[in-house]
């Protein structure tokens, strides 16, 4: 984010930090807990047993691919075969982001802990727009078949989400809203994409909820809010609700 200009003024101006989460509430021992028990299988399964033996060859060549070992070393099973599909996918996507932009993204740091720790070397406060459990619910209570038919579309379609996921990374550094929209919304034609319930639970009505929140924040304290970029596009992000609201947007 240091090729971003005005982030870091921005940050030490601002009198308080908003993310989508207080990172600190994640790492408490019962939201750990909670959190293990939507990103992990039950005990006894493993994405092996989930899957058909055709497409856990699959996923595990597309591992391979990507990481160098698969499924079939102990090791990797042992650390990532335990994941639930959902989480799975999300960790490859992560892996193929970082494969291609080294140097760019610091694994070890999420979105909401990088602005959150500014904020305590600034002193600032932090709050967060929804809680962990509310985030946890939207990003992992997905039904398993649907969870695998996502994680396969990944493996079936990796060069094409490669290419997709630069184009969307260069619009974010030109900060070219338009672009990432248009990339954002290129569709598969198929059950890959997502359907309008997923799209809206996912973006849209957690921009109304924001919107609730928002104007009540920022007219307490200057605030600096960092959310995903794909929550600022198009006519139901954030930047046009706030114009919508009557806020000058610049």
């Amino acid at each position: 984010l240091q090729k971003l200009d005005g982030v870091k003024t921005a940050l030490t101006e601002t009198d308080q930090v908003y993310g989508e989460v207080v990172f600190d509430d994640m790492t408490n021992a019962d939201t750990l807990q909670a959190l293990k028990a939507k990103t992990q299988l039950p005990e006894g399964q493993t994405i092996k047993t989930l899957l058909t033996p055709q497409e856990y060859k699959e996923l595990d060549g597309c591992m391979k691919n990507l990481m160098g070992t698969g499924l079939s070393n102990p090791a990797v099973m042992q650390s990532m075969g335990h994941m639930t599909p959902q989480t799975l996918l999300t960790q490859l996507e992560l892996i193929l982001f970082m494969s291609r932009h080294m140097g760019e993204f610091d694994p070890t740091a999420t979105f909401d802990q990088y602005f959150q720790t500014q904020a305590k070397h600034n002193s600032e406060p932090i709050g967060g727009l929804e809680t962990v459990a509310f985030q946890a619910h939207t990003l992992y209570d997905v039904p398993m078949k649907r969870q695998i038919e996502l994680l396969m579309c990944f493996v079936r379609n990796t060069e094409r989400d490669a290419a997709l996921m630069d184009r969307l990374t260069e619009a974010f550094y030109a900060q070219d809203l338009s672009k990432m929209e248009e990339a954002a919304n290129e569709k598969y034609g198929n059950s890959c994409d997502a359907t309008p319930e997923e799209q809206a639970a996912l973006i849209s009505r957690r921009n109304a909820t924001w919107m609730e929140k928002m104007p009540s924040i920022m007219t307490a304290h200057p605030t600096f809010f960092a959310v995903g970029a794909l929550h600022l596009v198009g006519d139901e992000g954030l930047l046009q609700l706030l114009r919508k609201a009557g806020y000058e947007v610049e």
